[in-house]
């Protein structure tokens, strides 16, 4: 768990980077559950993976970032890290999967990343190993990191201000740095709130590994929901979810496509799929009833998919 103090930290350090996000009704009447959305995809990088990258980058010691940063990431953690580094003056380089959609490497290229692209295997062992062959720099973690976990639990710290006894949170499982930021502050400031994870079904590592007890590797098929997804759970991030979350939730891709629609036609939010899963399990009823918080972790979804999923 990370404590609430570093979490209370990372807001004030995070002050200039990130800003604080609503947090709306949906505008749905005939839904299981009272449901809210935290609208991350209002970020300035239309995604939450700014308050870690701000958090993580701004404690590192100005040595470290002399040669620059680094990161692994399909888009969203590495448009935060370019952020960062395009504001303090220093190059940073992102390894990124052939599969990641062009509108994110546009995005990253946009704030001044140089990326490098390499096969799924190959990017997956970058978030192992924390490097990458023959790139310098001070390598930031998506999700592995107490400082990266600290800057998303800012998300926590706002929601209680705006809705103070949410019933659920739920919230998408990329490799889990959300979902332990936010719920490490919950179950220091509303332990009975219940908090369930997010994942599509073509790509559910956690929920099988929560099913077996134990770190579980599933089939991988790549699809238009890019934010989330993956093979395997890190085995230190499974153990720190199995004492901080109630439960893990799966949706098929055509609830998200669904719960994408609800929110551009019933609260014109666009969000990308990782963002709408957590709606799209709400919906279904699978997080209960009472007051449910879905985290709308990001809105980068490129819009010929965007225009398909909506027609």
């Amino acid at each position: 768990m990370i404590p609430l103090s570093e979490i209370q930290d990372a807001r004030r350090i995070i002050l200039n980077d990130a800003i604080r996000t609503p947090l709306v009704r949906l505008n749905v009447d005939s839904a299981p559950a009272e449901i809210y959305l935290k609208l991350e995809n209002l970020q300035p990088i239309g995604s939450f993976k700014i308050r870690g990258a701000a958090n993580a980058i701004a404690r590192l010691p100005a040595e470290r970032l002399e040669r620059g940063v680094v990161t692994a990431s399909a888009g969203n953690m590495a448009q935060g890290v370019a952020w960062c580094a395009r504001r303090l003056g220093i190059p940073c380089t992102v390894i990124a999967p052939a599969t990641a959609p062009e509108t994110k490497i546009n995005a990253i290229e946009r704030l001044g990343g140089r990326v490098i692209k390499v096969a799924f295997d190959e990017w997956w062992r970058a978030f192992a190993e924390r490097s990458y062959p023959g790139v310098d720099g001070a390598f930031i973690h998506a999700f592995d990191d107490a400082a990266v976990m600290a800057g998303n639990g800012t998300i926590a710290l706002e929601i209680l201000e705006d809705l103070a006894d949410p019933d659920a949170i739920v919230i998408p499982w990329g490799g889990g740095g959300l979902t332990c930021g936010i719920a490490s502050a919950m179950r220091q400031l509303r332990p009975s709130c219940r908090i369930f994870t997010a994942e599509v079904s073509t790509a559910a590592p956690l929920a099988a590994s929560w099913a077996a007890g134990v770190p579980t590797e599933v089939d991988y098929e790549p699809s238009w929901l890019d934010g989330i997804g993956a093979k395997a759970v890190f085995p230190r991030m499974f153990e720190r979810a199995r004492s901080l979350i109630d439960g893990t939730l799966v949706a098929d891709l055509s609830s998200v496509a669904a719960a994408l629609r609800l929110m551009v036609q019933h609260n014109h939010i666009i969000a990308e799929g990782a963002g709408a899963c957590p709606v799209a399990c709400s919906l279904a009823g699978k997080a209960g009833t009472g007051r449910v918080v879905c985290i709308v972790s990001g809105g980068n979804i490129d819009t010929t998919k965007l225009v398909r999923i909506l027609s």
